[in-house]
């Protein structure tokens, strides 16, 4: 007769993305905060988190980015497409390339030509152009052939392709490329500014970073030099503070005059480039030695140089690195618990028939041994 022995099977849940240990330093990358939600990077794959450090969708995407205008772009398998803040799909991934919305438009390439579609997924503009870039004030700048020249949502021509790089408008301005020189538009296709700068920045907070031989210095909108060029870098300005450094190891934080706010000699080493080494919130990241830590406008430490690497401040967290994890800061420096479910676990029982071993049968007493 077959006996039937019972064998417990352990099992164990795999745990969702994330759940209640309450850490801090739990995602492969992360990026800041934009209306509300964090990208996050577990594994290989993306999903968002809120700021409570709560799962909101899932990591499942292949790529993403940040929200913008209520919707963000995610990457399935090889497409592009935008899901909602509930992780709902919106416009299905069918695109090779996009860029985010902004002001209710977002590029698409299809078959190699660039078009806008609105939040519907609707076209609204004829994929037919070579490049593209996000709206801003009312233009997009396009490309048709080699030239770049500015178009507004209906799809009008609204400034002629014929320059050889251009910027977005910002400010009612947008720098343009003639040649191998740098100067400013205005909206009407007006040239403001006459295009003799090696390098330019778009205008922010009024003033434009201009690049004149080696050397980096400030001009206004009617392109009065404000801040003479000297230095061998300068960051654009954010709240009324823009960084710059010189090869000879100065590095500092200078105001809209011109005059150094904030000196920073020696300390700081391999400064973030563009805005993660601006003011964001009152607050700008630098690294004093091989660790990032963050100053106020005065320059004083208010976070301690412990990160291996950081982002700016953005709706009063910031991404940071912590050996080989990211997580999130406040102001203060505290870090936002991620809230992470423990496995579950329990014991299920499975019937395995088995057959019990024959009895070997003994020898006839005329074989056995004496």
């Amino acid at each position: 007769m077959k006996k039937i022995i019972m064998i417990f099977l352990l099992t164990i849940h795999t745990p969702p993305a994330f759940a209640q240990t309450n850490q801090c330093f739990v995602f492969d990358y992360a990026i800041s905060f934009s209306e509300g939600l964090a990208e996050v990077k577990v594994g290989e794959k993306w999903g968002f988190i809120d700021k409570t450090g709560k799962e909101v969708i899932k990591p499942k995407y292949d790529n993403g980015l940040s929200f913008s205008e209520g919707l963000a772009k995610v990457k399935v398998g090889e497409k592009l497409g935008f899901i909602d803040k509930t992780g709902k799909e919106v416009i299905k991934p069918k695109y090779d390339r996009v860029w985010s919305f902004s002001e209710g438009l977002a590029g698409v390439n299809v078959g190699n030509k660039w078009g806008f579609i609105d939040k519907t997924g609707k076209e609204v503009i004829k994929p037919k152009y070579d490049d593209v870039g996000p709206f801003s004030e009312g233009l997009a700048k396009v490309k048709v052939g080699e030239k770049w020249g500015f178009i507004d949502k209906t799809g009008k021509e609204v400034i002629k392709p014929k320059y050889d790089d251009v910027g977005y408008f910002s400010e009612g301005l947008a720098k343009v490329k003639v040649g191998l020189s740098w100067g400013f538009i205005d909206k009407t296709g007006k040239e403001v500014i006459k295009p003799k700068y090696d390098g330019v920045s778009s205008f922010s907070e009024g003033l434009s970073k201009v690049n004149v031989g080696e050397k980096w210095g400030c001009i206004d909108k009617t392109g009065k030099e404000v801040i003479k060029p000297q230095y061998d870098s300068v960051r654009p300005f954010s709240e009324g503070l823009a960084f710059v450094s010189d090869y000879d190891r100065k590095w500092g934080f200078i105001d809209r005059t011109g005059k150094k706010v904030i000196e920073l000699k020696n300390k700081l080493k391999n400064p973030l480039d563009g805005l993660l080494s601006s003011f964001s919130e009152g607050l700008a990241a630098v690294t004093f030695g091989e660790k990032w830590g963050f100053i106020d406008k005065t320059g004083k430490e208010v976070i301690k140089p412990k990160y291996d690497n950081a982002w700016s401040f953005s709706e009063g967290l910031s991404a940071v690195k912590w050996g080989e994890k990211w997580g999130f800061i406040d102001k203060t420096g505290k870090c936002l618990k991620i809230k992470m479910a423990k496995p579950k676990v329990f014991v299920k029982t499975k019937k395995v028939p088995v057959t019990p071993k024959k009895k070997k049968k003994k020898p006839p007493k005329s074989f056995r041994k004496f």
